[in-house]
């Protein structure tokens, strides 16, 4: 069971923060062995969605970017599970729970995602489509492509 908490950057506890910020950096910067700044300005332009499990650690992240702040539209972006948690479909929850949580925040806006090409099939499933055909496109050294989400409930 996975307990949900969302808030905007302001209300965000420093220790939040921290486990957020640890989270990201454990499994972009060093799984992905990708060195890149995660400390992009977007933060605090966000709502950061945390999943919990019944210890309280947390195990599943995402942030909601405001509109006009990486597009023009709100955007899901940094989506993370802890590499235990992985293969159980807590991504799936995590996104699903992302998907409501955005358009509650903003009704009738599509969403956009940059996705790691490989997951591309993943967010499909989800209803996500490719905003243009052809080859992903490098983002911090690894390949993306730009997905859209159209206006209305999962």
């Amino acid at each position: 069971m996975i307990r949900w908490e969302c808030h905007p950057y302001g209300e965000l506890t420093p220790g939040e923060l921290y486990e957020i910020l640890a989270l990201r950096e454990s499994v972009f910067v060093v799984e992905q062995r990708c060195p890149y700044q995660d400390a992009d300005g977007r933060d605090i332009h966000a709502w950061h969605l945390m999943g919990r499990d019944e210890t309280g650690r947390l195990i599943a992240y995402l942030r909601i970017i405001a509109p006009g702040h990486r597009f023009p539209d709100p955007s899901i972006g940094r989506v993370v599970i802890v590499p235990s948690f992985r293969g159980q479909g807590f991504g799936k929850v995590l996104m699903l729970e992302g998907i409501r949580l955005t358009q509650d925040l903003f009704p009738g806006q599509p969403i956009h995602i940059s996705a790691q090409h490989y997951l591309q099939r993943f967010y499909e499933e989800l209803g996500f489509s490719l905003v243009r055909e052809g080859d992903p496109y490098d983002e911090d050294g690894i390949p993306h492509v730009e997905m859209i989400y159209p206006g209305r409930r999962p």
